[in-house]
């Protein structure tokens, strides 16, 4: 039920949600309400008498218990609710499996064909530090080959630092190193990376050779690595990445962009920067577009445990073998161990989540599951583990943005898709992101950052099938070649972030 000034996204919703500002006074007359307090725009309001201690249901299901009495047309918000948690159990595993949709007919991308099969996005060589010290030295490689550096080789989309803050003053045995090292290593295999510089200092913990090591990396004339005390220094070194990189690109250059089918394209999934209408345009058309993905034989992962919780029931419900199920109540119990350890509580939101009308952990969950689409889980996967199941997979990641991507392209993500309500100027290397705006004002305030807008679905412009449609056109322009907003800014090399559990839910 919809009108230009509420939305009530199912029938059995005691709530309403603002689709612009109302004010004490205002007359809601399909509802047959008067608005008693001020609801800002993307804020609910009682549809109905909720008496305190009454469960608030939004999607149809339960995100909070009313703190107090609250009256039809007043705001529901932090003031007047209390989260309301409903963890998976075992007994919930795989009791809403549905048969797996198969596309009648299928789509393609113009892609990068690799040696081992699969097929990239783009056609990049990494430069990688293997830790901090020599970070700066990595990033003067990739520096070099900025502006028109690259007019030589058309065929290759850019050179790209991977810079981070550890690899020593850790642990030899511990689960950061282990991480890390699987993070570098699922990089290099990434479908996008044609070729990689591995650079160290000489000394560290994280040394090029623990990481080859470990990983079963193998030296070849597109995968080399040095220190910068092997070389001689930091002048020496740089000198030596920009070399070896020059031979690796005109090896690159020799592989040009041919048809491939869309089951070739691995999609991570992520939001940020959330509203209230999220979860009722954005993520739902990126749902949409995860089932036309899987149908078409692709993959989708979503990701942000500590962004699960309060949605897990509804996810073990879609674990197609009680395995799948079993390992993400694991992930799930780790990660409120985790969460409960740092903040006290099992707690995902923000000072901006709740301006912009988010008022429980459980709401919050919800309105960020819907990227999950309706297909059943195939898989669960760890923290940049290698993602090798077709269909829709589930990894193990903390809800900071950048170090969700981070995890879901060391596991093969070639493509991403990032949702925001609030605003997000993300983006990310190694994989083009794709952002989607929940609501029409932000896609034209932010319209150097967002790449599709899905108000349009608000505004009553198209459905949401067409709008998930419309997004998986995209998402094949953009694998083939169509630079996204924060490809043309530039941005990206920030944002790899390698996941410390202990320090970040």
């Amino acid at each position: 039920m919809t009108d230009k000034k509420f939305i009530v996204i199912d029938p059995a919703d005691n709530i309403a949600l603002a689709l612009e500002d109302l004010q004490p006074g205002d007359r809601i007359e399909v509802l047959d309400i008067t608005i008693r307090s001020h609801i800002p725009t993307a804020h609910k309001f009682a549809r109905q008498p909720i008496a305190e201690g009454e469960v608030i249901r939004r999607y149809a299901q339960i995100v909070a218990n009313a703190s107090q009495d609250i009256a039809p047309g007043e705001h529901v918000h932090v003031h007047n609710v209390t989260a309301n948690n409903q963890p998976a159990s075992l007994d919930m595993i795989g009791t809403d499996l549905k048969p797996t949709p198969k596309a009648a007919v299928k789509r393609s991308f113009m892609g990068y064909h690799r040696e081992d099969g699969r097929v990239g996005t783009r056609n990049l060589i990494a430069v990688i530090s293997t830790v901090n010290c020599s970070a700066t030295a990595t990033q003067f490689i990739a520096d070099h080959f900025r502006g028109n550096a690259l007019d030589r080789w058309p065929n290759v989309d850019g050179v790209i630092p991977l810079i981070h803050s550890s690899g020593c003053a850790i642990s030899p045995t511990g689960e950061g190193l282990k991480i890390l090292r699987r993070t570098l290593a699922g990089y290099i295999r990434n479908p996008n990376i044609a070729g990689a510089v591995v650079l160290g200092l000489g000394c560290e913990i994280n040394s090029v050779q623990g990481l080859f090591e470990t990983e079963r990396l193998e030296l070849s004339e597109k995968l080399v690595a040095s220190s910068i005390q092997e070389q001689g220094g930091t002048k020496k070194a740089v000198q030596w990445g920009i070399e070896q990189v020059e031979a690796m690109l005109d090896i690159a250059n020799r592989c040009e962009r041919a048809p491939a089918l869309a089951s070739e394209l691995l999609l991570g999934t992520q939001c940020g920067g959330s509203d209230a209408v999220s979860g009722i345009s954005a993520n739902p058309t990126v749902g949409k577009s995860v089932d036309l993905l899987v149908a078409q034989g692709g993959t989708g992962i979503l990701s942000e445990t500590v962004e699960l919780h309060g949605a897990d029931q509804l996810l073990i419900r879609r674990a197609a073998t009680r395995e799948v199920g079993e390992r993400l109540l694991k992930q799930l119990d780790d990660s409120r161990d985790r969460v409960i350890r740092s903040v006290g509580q099992v707690w995902n939101m923000t000072d901006g989540n709740i301006a912009g009308g988010l008022s429980t952990s459980p709401e919050k969950s919800l309105g960020s599951f819907a990227k999950s689409g309706s297909t059943n889980l195939v898989a669960t996967y760890d923290f940049a583990e290698n993602v090798t199941a077709k269909g829709f997979v589930y990894m193990d990641t903390p809800a900071y943005d950048p170090a969700v991507a981070t995890g879901q392209i060391a596991g093969g993500a070639n493509l991403l898709v990032f949702t925001t309500g609030r605003g997000s100027a993300f983006g990310s290397v190694g994989a083009p992101s794709i952002k989607v705006s929940s609501n029409t004002a932000l896609f034209n305030r932010q319209n150097d950052d967002i790449d599709f807008n899905a108000g349009s679905v608000l505004d009553g412009d198209e459905t949401m099938d067409e709008a998930g449609a419309r997004l998986l056109d995209l998402m094949l322009e953009v694998a083939s070649g169509k630079k996204t907003k924060s490809e043309e800014l530039g941005m990206g090399a920030n944002e790899f972030v390698p996941w410390v559990p202990s320090d970040m839910i």
